[in-house]
């Protein structure tokens, strides 16, 4: 076993021997001109096919296989990488002052654009591959510059530029490609040699104005051609686009008149032309905005002719604008005011109206607007409590609107007309009106009554309805009350009391045809009692109101069309003579009336009738002069 002193040594000397070999192998790597070992020769430029005199293409300057250096445990070809690309992963390889200097000289070239003439960038990158065969900034500026000049092949095929196409799918072929790509190139320059003519073709037919038509002699016949040999041909698609322009523009000219129907029809024409195009859509839209701020314009006009009441060219514009833009907003809502003002005067059914006075403070009371429609008026031989006169049924239309009183005539409402006319009623000219009388339980005429007084003879407060009122008194209120405001005020016919009470029921009674199972209005009931606590002989069983005698107006729930106490409180007058029965009726809302007659229809029940008498089809006569502590009246008036 050696000593000490002599394995010192060994280790010394086996040391410096590691560091001269590793010496030498890095200057091999970065410097083999210094041990004057010169590089692989290029491969011959006969085995690539290059022409004589030419540079040598890629193939030429780059060896086809590599060996791995002797030691590597596995080939870099089995990787599927060379030896040269493993050697460019790794630290750059030196340069001689040759090769930088036609480096520098093939950089300016390409700064200028100098790729094809002699000495171009192409041929100076080529040249430093000869001399440096792995250079890395020469091939990747190769690869660089085919990827451009494939890039301007396809750019010279969509300008039709046959020339220039031919010229760089050359350049391009003798530089580093992707086969593929260059198949493709050549499969689309020869598309282009044969569309080239029937692009020209095209542009003729175009310039002598034969744009479109029947058979194959039209510029879009010929365009359309060419897109099907050639679908992504940007002449054929411009060409299309100037034919799509003018009937683009033909249509927005047509919506410009008004000619809608043109502008669609040119509409559909053009989208078959580049279906979707942003033009087509484009157009479209603006023809949209045109058509639509034409039909607001028209609409706008159709509400001016309605607010100055004439219904008919309202009707008339308003079709005009729904023609123009079928989905114009505002439409909807207009019919329905040209219905209303067809219906109802422009007013709303349910709507409430206070018309107020012309020549002083004060309005009339509130009218509520009564829907149109249609009824059976009348009753059935089979109803209970059914009578005579109240048939034959028939079914009466009420094809034109009115308003009708929300509520009866007030004390109140007819002092202030009394006041204002000092008028006398009926009553004070004949002495009497009658009262309810609590020791004998009948109604029975008094001296001195009249509409100031309720029905047990006291002072009325005003928000009682006036009774002990005739029908002459009622006619005299609604002429006072015309003149006021204006307005043709009347009674309510009585088809259209009946309508207005019923407010869409066809049963016995406004509410059903049982008795009430809740508080609906002021008649007789069951649990009612007077001061002295009499009890009605003939009343609805379970029912109670509170009143024995008339309530206040409004004093219960309003009905379906927003009216109260049409079924009770006190019955009304209507304007209609009396008749025995319907037979010879009008079949509308018109009241029926012979001149002179003495006797007219009360309507509705009232605080004392008792259940028969509460129907809807009840109806009684009355002479003109009637004074009773159990009728009133309320207003109506056509709009």
């Amino acid at each position: 076993m050696p000593g000490t002193e002599v394995a010192r040594k060994q280790h010394t000397l086996g040391g410096a021997a590691g560091i001269a070999l590793i010496a030498f192998a890095l200057v091999y790597r970065f410097f083999p001109g210094i041990l004057h070992l010169q590089p692989p020769e290029p491969v011959a430029a006969s085995q690539s096919g290059t022409r004589a005199g030419a540079p040598a293409p890629w193939s030429a300057v780059r060896p086809a296989s590599t060996t791995v250096p002797d030691g590597a445990s596995a080939t870099l070809a089995e990787a599927g990488t060379s030896y040269i690309d493993a050697v460019r992963m790794g630290p750059p390889i030196a340069t001689t002052k040759e090769v930088a200097a036609l480096l520098k000289r093939a950089r300016s070239a390409e700064q200028k654009g100098a790729l094809f003439e002699s000495k171009d960038a192409i041929a100076l990158y080529r040249e430093v591959l000869v001399s440096a065969p792995h250079n890395v900034e020469a091939e990747t500026a190769l690869e660089r510059i085919a990827g451009a000049v494939r890039d301007w092949a396809l750019a010279a095929i969509d300008r039709g530029d046959e020339a220039a196409v031919q010229r760089y799918v050359s350049v391009y072929a003798d530089l580093p490609h992707d086969d593929d790509e260059l198949a493709a190139l050549h499969a689309r320059a020869n598309t282009l040699h044969e569309v080239l003519p029937m692009l020209a073709r095209a542009a003729t037919l175009v310039k002598n104005g034969r744009l479109a038509g029947s058979g194959d002699d039209n510029a879009l016949a010929v365009y359309r051609e060419v897109m099907k040999l050639d679908p992504g041909n940007h002449l054929a698609d411009a060409g299309l686009a100037t034919i799509e322009r003018g009937s683009l523009d033909r249509a927005l000219a047509q919506a410009a008149q008004d000619d809608f129907a043109g502008a669609d029809a040119t509409l559909a024409d053009a989208s078959a032309i580049r279906p979707g195009s942003p033009a087509l859509l484009e157009t479209r839209a603006r023809i949209e905005g045109i058509r639509r701020q034409r039909a607001e314009t028209v609409l706008a006009q159709a509400r001016s002719a309605l607010d100055s009441g004439n219904a008919d060219l309202a009707e008339e514009l308003a079709r005009k604008a729904q023609g123009i833009s079928a989905d114009l907003a505002g439409v909807d809502d207009f019919n329905v005011r040209l219905r209303n003002a067809r219906l109802y005067a422009s007013f709303a059914p349910g709507q409430v109206i206070r018309d107020r006075f012309l020549d002083v403070a004060g309005s009339a009371p509130a009218i509520v607007v009564v829907p149109t429609g249609a009824f059976v008026m009348g009753s059935p031989a089979d109803e209970v409590g059914h009578q005579d006169n109240e048939e034959p049924q028939r079914r009466v239309r009420i094809d034109t609107g009115f308003a009708i009183g929300q509520a009866e005539v007030s004390v109140g409402q007819f002092r202030e007309f009394a006041a204002a006319t000092k008028y006398v009623s009926d009553a004070e000219k004949m002495g009497s009106g009658t009262v309810y009388e609590e020791v004998s339980g009948r109604i029975s005429d008094r001296r001195g009554m009249d509409w100031r007084n309720d029905y047990r003879g006291e002072r009325a407060n005003d928000s009682l309805p006036a009774i002990n009122v005739s029908w002459n008194d009622a006619q005299a209120y609604l002429a006072w009350l015309s003149t006021r405001t204006g307005k043709p005020y009347r009674l309510p016919t009585e088809a259209e009391f009946e309508y207005a009470l019923r407010a869409g029921s066809t049963t016995r009674f406004a509410w059903g045809d049982g008795d009430p199972d809740r508080v609906v209005g002021n008649f007789t009931g069951e649990g009612d009692r007077s001061p002295s606590k009499r009890s009605w002989t003939s009343a609805f069983p379970r029912y109670s109101d509170g009143f024995w005698g008339p309530a206040p107006v409004r004093s219960f729930p309003p009905d379906r069309f927003g009216l109260f106490d049409m079924e009770g409180n006190v019955s009304e007058w209507v304007d209609d003579c009396w008749h025995d029965n319907y037979t010879r009726a009008p079949r509308d809302s018109s009241a029926w009336i012979n001149p002179g007659c003495e006797r007219h229809v009360v309507r509705g029940g009232s605080w004392g009738s008792d259940p028969d008498q509460v129907r809807s089809a009840f109806r009684i006569a009355a002479r003109s002069d009637t004074r009773s502590a159990r009728v009133g009246f309320r207003i109506a008036r056509g709009l």
